[in-house]
């Protein structure tokens, strides 16, 4: 599973490490290739919501492994486009893969490991995010100048091979379980909870996406680093989510409710500080490193609390909390953008701030009523 994602997230990410070699490999303006990320997260968000009712009756072992074959498919469509209507066919079938794989997998280490060691294998499974992270955009960009963005794109397509093969060796048979329809996301939604958890979880992305779409505008415009200080300082925000990924387990073991509070409030005073103090480059590297360390710890722990508070229905919650979190990105992500040209980038981090604090307070008046178990 974790493999799964690494090949899944590595594809997401390429496109942003690419933009300017595929822009001009496909003679395209850069805003027309940056809708290669749009229509993937748009996709993204269609197909979760969708997904467990187009596949019900199937076994998931081969659904899963149907989404590796759609990433290969997708990584050679891109690899192969001729222009931009290519481009954006293979960037909906990765979509597709995306949302898919991320709706139900969730529901699938529920089945796959004891109650106890659920967040445990969320965070084995997460390490898969936190290790693209570290390694799309860099060594995307290093081998993007070695063997052009096609050949990139050739080589995450042996990396989707490689998880089709290890996902065809491991994994068990996973017959379809309960029921799948459309009405039991609506269902799901109106239970006693879920509805402000989905709520606090829109926020908080929404409010990390605010702060981390826009990173790089405040680290070069008041931090005053160069393009090697930004690749510096985000290699550490990347070790240190790959650090928090595995760390946040043991929290969550102490208190899940613990997890869900004090996650969004310490990235709320980290976006509050930074917006009012930053501009040392040594300060805005800790800072922007501690995010990434506590952010890891974010999908782990909502993650966990669908596997408790939907034991019966992981599998429209997963749906439901990757809808919302595709949603928040978008959301997130434009407001930033609006926030940047009225008020530059200390404005985008404190509205950023505001909103994580929104998070706290939802969850602390909204979300209690699911007790730690495991």
């Amino acid at each position: 599973m974790s493999l799964g994602v690494f090949s899944l997230v590595t594809a997401e990410f390429l496109p942003a490490s690419l933009l300017t070699p595929l822009a001009e490999g496909l003679d395209i303006s850069k805003g027309a290739a940056g809708q290669a990320v749009t229509v993937t997260a748009f996709v993204g968000l269609l197909t979760s919501l969708s997904i467990s009712v187009l596949v019900r009756g199937i076994d998931r072992r081969w659904v899963l492994m149907g989404f590796s074959v759609l990433l290969i498919i997708s990584n050679l469509i891109v690899a192969s486009a001729p222009g931009l209507v290519a481009l954006l066919l293979g960037r909906v079938l990765m979509g597709m893969a995306l949302g898919g794989f991320w709706t139900l997998s969730i529901a699938t280490l529920m089945r796959l490991v004891p109650e106890p060691a659920i967040p445990r294998a969320l965070s084995i499974m997460f390490m898969g995010v936190s290790a693209a992270t570290v390694f799309a955009v860099p060594v995307g960009s290093y081998l993007g100048a070695l063997i052009g963005w096609r050949g990139v794109f050739l080589a995450a397509t042996g990396l989707g091979v490689l998880a089709l093969l290890v996902q065809a060796l491991t994994l068990p048979p996973l017959p379809a379980q309960g029921k799948a329809r459309l009405a039991i996301l609506f269902e799901v939604l109106g239970r006693p909870g879920i509805g402000i958890g989905m709520f606090a979880v829109l926020l908080l992305f929404a409010g990390h996406f605010t702060f981390f779409t826009y990173i790089r505008p405040f680290l070069e415009n008041v931090t005053g680093v160069g393009v090697d200080g930004v690749t510096a300082i985000l290699f550490g925000f990347g070790l240190a989510n790959f650090a928090g990924t595995y760390l946040i387990a043991f929290v969550i073991q102490r208190s899940l409710r613990l997890a869900l509070i004090m996650l969004p409030l310490v990235l709320a005073a980290l976006a509050l500080v930074m917006s009012m103090f930053g501009g040392i480059p040594a300060m805005d590297a800790l800072m922007i490193a501690l995010w990434g360390l506590i952010f890891a710890g974010v999908p782990v722990s909502w993650s966990t609390w669908i596997t408790r508070a939907l034991p019966d229905q992981a599998e429209a919650g997963g749906g439901l909390i990757v809808a919302a979190i595709n949603f928040a990105i978008a959301a997130g992500a434009g407001l930033g953008g609006g926030l940047l040209e009225l008020s530059g980038p200390r404005g985008v981090f404190f509205v950023s701030g505001l909103i994580l604090i929104a998070a706290v307070l939802t969850v602390v008046f909204g979300v209690k009523n699911q007790e730690d178990k495991g």
